[in-house]
């Protein structure tokens, strides 16, 4: 690439308003490819930059949300004037599907599939052909794991043009916690508690670490903020759970305090929406075993059963309080599996791979487009 080559992503929200992993992957991106910037929805129109690395922010206003779709039509006209050399969009966001097909320009488009729709299995069926459309237009279709590749009814179809980028994310990008805040961070939740870090969505699983937890000896810390929040609350109070405990919404450096402190990392998601988990990489990263469930997504990729940690069925509590015991009883266990997790994350996860593997992506894609102007002259 010769010329300035501008990358432009693409997804329904963005820091700082919305703090989820996704976002964060997106930043990672961003910050290590040259010339790249974001276009997003929020609840206001504004223009800024995030990251150590200044990455530009454009944002439309957000009209509405519907089945956590978000709607603002000033992004059409935002891609239409962008002077983008690729789009990458990041998916499923249907919204974002016409917004490319009405403002795109048919200009090289790049698309992350994070996951198929589950749960809204009507409106799916109104979005399929939205959907297909947007896709056959894709130069690439990426999926961050083979598991999703080989479990997606949906890229099946795709499977010509699809590649495989692991998610990952740099250590450098996480701060450092004072020691004033890791002894308050310790005075308030102790140590070796099982941890969930993430947003509480539907499909994490949450009620069944919380009937898993009761009357055991361990605390379980489920930090983030979410709909399922107030559910939650009450299942654990209904339960007498006292060992649970709600952090709610943290800073990256309480989050890098109580990745820490912890004995183990626990990702319950039940449900194929959850096609990866950023968290589980974050464990990888700071030494911690990991415990998940088997939903045939690229969770079983980053954590290896027996390896890495467990990997439970899913929606059994019974199974969750079992794993959770083993690494609470054998802390030498926990920090030897801990230890071959970080391996891991330093042999598949790290954010200069990923980059790098983008990088090529986006250097094939326009070199095809450049190949198929040449062939039609």
């Amino acid at each position: 690439m010769g010329v300035k080559t501008e990358i432009v992503h693409c997804y329904r929200t963005f820091l700082p308003e919305s703090q989820g992993g996704l976002e964060q992957i997106i930043l990672e991106v961003a910050q290590n490819t040259a010339h790249s910037s974001v276009v997003t929805l929020a609840a206001s129109k504004a223009d800024y930059s995030v990251g150590r690395r200044a990455v530009p922010v454009s944002a439309s206003k957000r009209w509405f949300s519907v089945a956590s779709c978000c709607v603002g039509f000033g992004i059409v006209a935002n891609l239409w004037r962008h002077s983008a050399s690729v789009f990458h969009f990041h998916s499923p966001w249907p919204f974002g599907d016409l917004a490319y097909l009405l403002g795109g320009r048919s200009r090289p488009l790049v698309v992350t599939y994070h996951s198929d729709v589950v749960r809204q299995k009507l409106l799916n069926v109104l979005y399929y052909p939205l959907m297909s459309c947007f896709l056959a237009r894709a130069d690439r279709i990426v999926a961050t794991s083979q598991n999703y590749v080989a479990s997606s009814p949906v890229l099946a179809k795709y499977r010509g043009k699809v590649e495989v980028i692991p998610l990952g994310i740099s250590e450098e990008e996480y701060p450092e916690p004072s020691g004033d805040l890791l002894a308050a961070t310790e005075r308030y939740y102790g140590r070796d508690f099982m941890l969930f870090v993430g947003v509480l969505r539907y499909y994490k699983g949450l009620e069944y670490l919380i009937r898993a937890a009761v009357e055991q000896p361990y605390r379980v810390v489920i930090a983030g903020k979410g709909p399922e929040l107030g559910r939650l609350k009450a299942l654990a109070n209904d339960l007498e759970a006292s060992n649970v405990v709600f952090a709610g919404f943290v800073s990256d450096e309480e989050k890098v305090a109580l990745m820490n402190l912890c004995r183990a990392v626990v990702l319950p998601s039940h449900l194929r929406s959850e096609a990866f988990g950023v968290t589980l990489i974050e464990g990888l990263m700071y030494g911690k075993p990991l415990i998940s469930c088997e939903i045939g997504t690229g969770t079983s990729y980053v954590n290896r059963d027996g390896e890495t940690g467990h990997v439970i069925p899913p929606a059994n509590p019974t199974a969750l309080r079992e794993a959770m015991g083993d690494f609470w009883r054998n802390p030498l266990k926990a920090k030897r599996v801990g230890w071959k997790g970080r391996q891991r994350y330093e042999k598949l996860f790290t954010g200069e791979q990923m980059a790098v593997a983008y990088q090529k992506l986006y250097r094939d894609v326009l070199n095809s487009r450049e190949d198929m102007q040449t062939w039609r002259k």
